[in-house]
């Protein structure tokens, strides 16, 4: 069974950091892109950060010098480490491991930021 779980998330104060952990089981995540999203109260959901099976990272622009994307495969492990947080950064964000044939999903993490 495959299962993706989500840790790290929290509330901190604008300016503050947070990193998110993602662990994999059932699954060589090394075979996976992985992906976070996340998703605000009455938005959609939307990409986050994406490191590849090669290691190559790409960030939405809201994202790009506050947010770092990397991975572990020895530890089955993708993180996020999300710097000078802002409210507009409150959201449940997810994990997704990804191939073109496989997608799996997280059940979230809550990130609230606030004064």
């Amino acid at each position: 069974q495959v299962q993706l779980v989500e840790s790290g998330g929290g509330s901190v104060q604008p300016g503050g950091s947070l990193r998110l952990s993602c662990v994999a089981s059932g699954i060589d995540v090394a075979q996976y892109a992985v992906l976070w999203y996340r998703q605000a109260p009455g938005q959609q959901r939307e990409s986050v950060a994406t490191i590849t099976r090669f290691g190559t990272t790409k960030y939405a622009d809201s994202v790009k010098g506050r947010f770092t994307i990397s991975r572990d495969n020895a530890k089955r492990t993708g993180y996020l480490q999300m710097n000078d947080l802002k409210p507009e950064d409150t959201a449940v964000y997810y994990c997704n491991c990804y191939d073109t044939i496989r997608d799996y999903w997280g059940q979230g993490t809550q990130v609230t930021v606030s004064s």
